[in-house]
């Protein structure tokens, strides 16, 4: 698709929560930059980029009340003949939305990770908020932590074992200062910061 100037939509995107964290408040969000002719496919692979999910081999739907239909990809289901079930790899935001609107999209049918899409009341220049013309839907402001879809903290977390020792060699350089605290961090749940003892020399 050729690329063009003018006419993208804002789409702020909220994850309500999912997986292993339930409900998440505050909630992190972003806000995306959308051409209303890309495909739901490739709004649903932004919104993933933008929510740092690395295992991307699950399901994914998107709902529009207002117009009483969902999308998902034909070539990944069964039942591709549902009634209001449109492809989302043919189907383009544009044909399914509209300036003010909201619509629901959810990553992974078995974890159920929630959004709520919100279309900005009028056009953006993507130009002027981005200071390109991305080849696709791309992210321009957000907030908030992401949670790991896994809801691991470590490389190695089991979910049993505890919280490893921070590690001892000089960060990020030779001669910085020791850290002092460490920070864990479950969204929606809890921070939980403690002090560090002194880093052995």
């Amino acid at each position: 698709m050729a690329r063009r100037r003018g006419l993208w939509w804002s789409v702020r995107v909220d994850l309500l929560g999912g997986g292993p964290c339930g409900e998440l408040w505050p909630r992190p969000g972003r806000v995306l930059a959308v051409d209303p002719r890309h495909t739901l496919h490739r709004l649903g692979e932004a919104i993933d980029d933008a929510f740092a999910r690395w295992d991307r081999n699950h399901l994914h739907e998107f709902e529009f009340p207002k117009r009483s239909v969902r999308a998902m990809e034909h070539r990944f289901i069964d039942d591709a003949d549902e009634e209001g079930l449109l492809d989302a790899d043919t189907t383009a935001l544009g044909d399914v939305a509209d300036f003010g609107e909201e619509f629901a999209y959810v990553f992974d049918l078995g974890d159920m990770w929630r959004h709520r899409c919100t279309v900005a009341p009028r056009a953006i220049d993507p130009m002027k908020e981005l200071g390109i013309l991305p080849d696709g839907p791309l992210p321009y402001w957000g907030w908030g932590s992401i949670p790991d879809q896994y809801g691991r903290q470590w490389d190695g977390d089991d979910g049993q074992s505890p919280v490893p020792a921070p590690e001892t060699d000089p960060w990020p350089w030779a001669g910085a200062p020791d850290p002092v605290m460490a920070s864990f961090h479950v969204p929606g749940q809890y921070t939980l910061l403690r002090d560090l003892p002194p880093t052995p020399r």
